[in-house]
């Protein structure tokens, strides 16, 4: 039998020389130690570790856009998961109306709202995803030039989330210590080491200005496509930004779901204490390929929490370099 008769050897084929190809190419760039992963890489100015690269890569040459797709985006640690709790509740809440049966108390956010780059296109695999009912709601943390072209030419909704960098930084290195284990199997990152590479942008999609200045400027260049929401904002007034949120995906609230109280339902079931108390979000596993558990996706959820980990030197350097790298653009945090 020839190999144009056998399609799994063709797919064979294919995915050898796509390793192939994916190894020269990280050969050839900068390289620095990684928060959880031996090496992470730099590609056009972010670094990676090679497993997001190589998804990223996958699903930047081969995902089609469609109109209606829905992209929630934000740098790691920045309330991904609360983001697609929110989303995925206003989206499906026509036909999941029994809140004590609902989807999110037996699967966790990530499961829900896959990541591209993370789960769909992990290691360089390329998945069938037209046949997924519409909408379709992914999420990614890539910057925003590595878009595909047929996510700018298709016009579909993304929703950006940010967050104060220095609890993103503290957030981030929790996380990663949490991680490491599970990749390296060494001695957890000491905070100062972590702060350096933070601040000289080597983290894991980072540079973390930079990343969350190209959606800003995204935004304020499509704001009919483009939302930029914020973290402490959602933090302060919920309601408000879910209604904000359901509007600009198409999914307004009626007059009678906030008279029967739908709005405050979601943001209940979205809450913190929810998410955390259920089984999946303690013991669960995001996909078959995870070595880690859910739990470690939820900490506090705090604003403010870098209080007790920051001193005043990394303090006012944290709050300069923002100053510093946002100084033009309008944007606070």
């Amino acid at each position: 039998m020839s190999s144009s008769e056998n399609p799994s050897k063709d797919l064979q084929g294919e995915e050898k020389e796509r390793g192939h190809e994916f190894k020269q190419l990280i050969s050839s760039l900068p390289n620095h130690k990684g928060w959880k992963s031996s090496n992470m890489f730099q590609y056009q100015g972010f670094w990676y570790s090679p497993e997001q690269l190589q998804g990223l890569l996958a699903w930047h040459q081969n995902f089609q856009a469609s109109h209606n797709d829905i992209l929630l985006i934000s740098a790691p640690k920045s309330g991904s998961v609360w983001l697609k709790a929110l989303t995925f509740s206003i989206i499906n809440r026509t036909n999941c109306t029994d809140y004590h049966r609902h989807p999110l108390l037996t699967h966790n956010p990530h499961a829900l709202v896959p990541s591209l780059e993370l789960n769909l296109f992990a290691y360089g695999q390329v998945p069938d995803l037209a046949s997924l009912p519409s909408p379709r709601l992914f999420s990614t943390h890539i910057p925003s030039g590595m878009l595909p072209e047929s996510v700018i030419k298709s016009g579909c909704r993304m929703v950006y989330l940010c967050r104060n960098p220095k609890d993103v930084f503290i957030s981030f290195w929790h996380f990663m210590n949490k991680m490491k284990p599970f990749y390296a199997g060494g001695q957890p990152i000491a905070l100062e080491e972590a702060f350096e590479m933070f601040c000289s942008g080597a983290s894991e999609f980072g540079p973390y200005w930079d990343h969350v200045l190209g959606y800003w400027k995204e935004s304020l260049e499509r704001p009919e496509r483009v939302l930029f929401l914020k973290y402490e904002d959602l933090k302060g007034d919920l309601s408000s930004h879910l209604k904000g949120l359901a509007d600009f995906l198409g999914h307004p609230f009626s007059v009678e779901e906030e008279r029967e109280g739908v709005v405050e339902k979601i943001a209940k079931l979205c809450s913190f204490e929810s998410l955390t108390g259920l089984e999946v979000n303690k013991t669960g596993k995001v996909n078959k390929r995870s070595p880690y558990t859910t739990e470690v996706f939820f900490r506090k959820r705090e604003v403010g929490d870098w209080v007790n980990y920051l001193s005043a030197s990394m303090t006012e350097r944290l709050d300069s370099l923002t100053l510093e790298r946002f100084d033009g653009s309008g944007l606070s945090l």
